[in-house]
């Protein structure tokens, strides 16, 4: 197995882990059972196991892509996290997931809280000479640091931004005057704000199929409405619908997206709404990737 890791269940339709035989280029699933910076509300170092036990509520044939879910992915299990130390946890995430590149398997994490991109990404950006970040969240995350932390779930892109990446933030509708001053100072974060989603959906889906880097798609749950995923770490009213991230997810399917995760998922409650369309939007990432 992974070092780092530990299996408490598995995603639905995911393929038996076997070492030996893995599929080479195909997605692996890690939770990441951490939460220890939340400012709101806590709970989302259950999101992996809520996320996994929603996903058995899918067929196997997704109607709105008119797909199969027949691509082979793995399940590998839970990181082992450290509780109060996130610059730790991170460091652990980071090697888990240069673990999976060794193997040619392209990480999807489920948080657990939003600073447990910052291991993925930056994993990835000593892989990728230039990536973008997809970046689907209420907030910008871009803070210099949160409460004296510079690791926080308030901070993941201003870490990602000093990686090298390019931004492309999407459903954004509540940020610090020092994070807009911020995005206004540099020259590689574009931004689509939730009125824009709504407006002009067509407009987001064409700049996406414009990009040329590898791509890594990172879904805070706060993006979409709380009408929808209420059980989040930060509701903020005006969000996306859940056809939107559809719409950004088939705008992605033909381009090089090298990794995801689906964060934020704030819930003990099995079968959740916020759990069920956590799970989806990976179902219809697999569907399509």
């Amino acid at each position: 197995m992974l070092l780092n890791t530990y299996d408490p269940w598995k995603f639905a339709f995911s393929t038996e882990v076997d070492f030996e035989n893995l599929k080479k280029d195909s997605y692996g699933i890690i939770g990441v059972p951490f939460d220890s910076t939340t400012s709101y509300h806590s709970g989302s170092r259950l999101g992996p196991i809520v996320v996994r036990e929603a996903s058995y509520g899918f067929e196997k044939y997704n109607t709105n892509f008119k797909s199969d879910l027949d691509c082979t992915f793995y399940d590998f299990g839970d990181v082992n996290v450290i509780p109060g130390n996130c610059e730790a946890t991170c460091k652990i995430v980071e090697d888990t997931v240069n673990e999976l590149l060794d193997l040619n398997i392209k990480p999807i994490a489920i948080g657990g809280e939003h600073s447990a991109s910052i291991g993925v990404i930056k994993a990835l950006t000593d892989k990728y000479d230039k990536l973008t970040v997809v970046h689907l969240d209420a907030h910008r995350d871009l803070a210099f640091d949160f409460i004296g932390e510079k690791y926080s779930h308030a901070t993941v892109m201003r870490r990602a931004h000093e990686f090298g990446v390019d931004l492309v933030q999407i459903g954004v509708r509540s940020s610090s005057l020092e994070e807009e001053e911020f995005v206004e100072s540099t020259y590689n974060i574009r931004t689509f704000k939730n009125n824009e989603v709504h407006r002009h959906m067509d407009a987001v889906e064409y700049y996406l199929t414009t990009v040329e880097t590898p791509i890594y798609l990172s879904i805070d749950m706060d993006v979409l409405d709380p009408a929808i995923a209420p059980s989040v770490g930060n509701p903020t009213p005006g969000g996306l619908f859940t056809s939107e991230i559809e719409d950004v997810i088939k705008a992605l399917a033909f381009k090089e997206v090298v990794g995801m995760d689906v964060v934020e998922i704030a819930t003990d409650r099995l079968g959740e709404s916020t759990a069920v369309s956590a799970a989806k939007i990976v179902y219809d990432f697999l569907s399509l990737i």
